[in-house]
């Protein structure tokens, strides 16, 4: 992973280090420097995820604010640190706001802080709903990735959700080399499907085509499917008959709350870290809660990844993945350091004003 190292990042600084210089960067710059690069950023998450498997990183459990007279909203504070050539802390700030949907606004915003590892000084404040979108959608196309190696290759995939997540998760999948002979579709909102299928469209329009369906249930769009993407806002378990599962796929778990727990103990199941998943009433914390143990955890993804655990094939296979700070930190620097090498930095000089220690 290169890097642009700031001055108080530099290890071969010598005496007292400076204080980094302070950027704003941009949603239009984030997208810029992510754009077309699937397979560089599936990559760059796989190498977190190592990195948090070895104990290099430091990610405490999220914090939630909730609002009495806004129940369906809340704010996101993940907090975390990337150790190994990444060498970064930080902040996101994610809302989720579900109103916004009716009035055309997609349902999350969110900031992301970046700090230098040794001063403690903020050095870039960016856009991060697109890098937070990106995280979530290259570590699903990396677990698919992993869950299917001793399977064949899933030519169906099936969309439960489909909003912005859903699309990113799209993107992922064929840019790091899944081919699909169909695409199921099914959300509760018929704009949104419509909505889905036309980025499909547009996406699949300067190659083959692909067989678009929008299903009518829930059902049909699962059994239909050996790929199947949760991404919806669900705030508890709606899917709830395990034999509609009966075919074994390999399940990408993204939204955490939409699978009750017997569908999770007919399955097999991974984490991609288990002490923050199994909360805040995911669709494993109630597992856990309903039987009283985490015996029906099959590992988590660095387990596969590092050959410790080999998924299950006669069973299907779900990643309920929480979503991890260090993630949003390692895209964040991946951003960060693309800016500066070109050049376009938005930097902010007399951002750090009281800088001498008695005046």
């Amino acid at each position: 992973m290169t890097s642009v190292t700031s001055p108080a990042t530099d290890p071969a600084a010598s005496g007292p280090a400076p204080v980094p210089s302070f950027a704003v960067i941009s949603g239009a710059q984030v997208r810029t420097a992510l754009e077309g690069r699937e397979k560089e950023l599936v990559h760059l998450v796989e190498a977190t995820y190592r990195l948090h498997g070895a104990g290099e990183t430091v990610n405490p459990p999220s914090y939630f604010l909730r609002f009495p007279d806004r129940p369906a909203s809340r704010i996101i504070a993940l907090p975390a640190s990337v150790g190994g050539p990444v060498r970064v802390d930080g902040l996101k700030w994610i809302s989720s706001f579900p109103a916004n949907v009716s009035s055309g606004l997609p349902r999350a915003s969110a900031v992301l802080v970046l700090n230098d590892h040794d001063t403690g000084y903020p050095f870039a404040c960016m856009e991060s709903s697109i890098i937070s979108a990106t995280r979530t959608a290259a570590s699903a196309a990396l677990a698919a990735d992993w869950f299917t190696r001793n399977r064949p290759r899933p030519t169906r995939v099936g969309f439960f959700g489909t909003g912005l997540i859903a699309r990113y998760i799209h993107t992922f999948l064929t840019g790091t080399g899944f081919a699909f002979d169909s695409v199921g579709v099914y959300d509760v909102s018929a704009d949104s499907a419509a909505g889905f299928c036309g980025c499909l469209q547009q996406a699949d329009g300067a190659g083959q085509a692909v067989d678009i369906t929008v299903h009518d249930s829930a059902e049909e769009l699962i059994r239909s499917s050996d790929l199947v993407v949760f991404a919806t806002i669900a705030s508890e378990p709606h899917v709830t008959d395990p034999a509609w599962f009966a075919h074994h796929p390999v399940v990408l778990h993204v939204s955490l709350r939409d699978l009750a727990p017997q569908v999770l103990l007919a399955s097999a199941n991974f984490v991609d870290d288990v002490e923050h998943c199994l909360k805040a009433g995911t669709s494993p914390h109630l597992t856990e809660q309903l039987t009283g143990g985490r015996a029906f955890l099959d590992g988590t993804l660095d387990d596969v990844m590092t050959g410790r655990v080999e998924p299950r094939t006669d069973r299907p296979v779900i990643f309920s993945p929480f979503g991890l700070g260090v993630l949003d930190l390692a895209v964040g620097k991946y951003v960060y350091d693309a800016v500066a090498r070109a050049g376009n930095l938005h930097v902010i000089d007399d951002f750090f004003h009281e800088l001498r220690r008695y005046g």
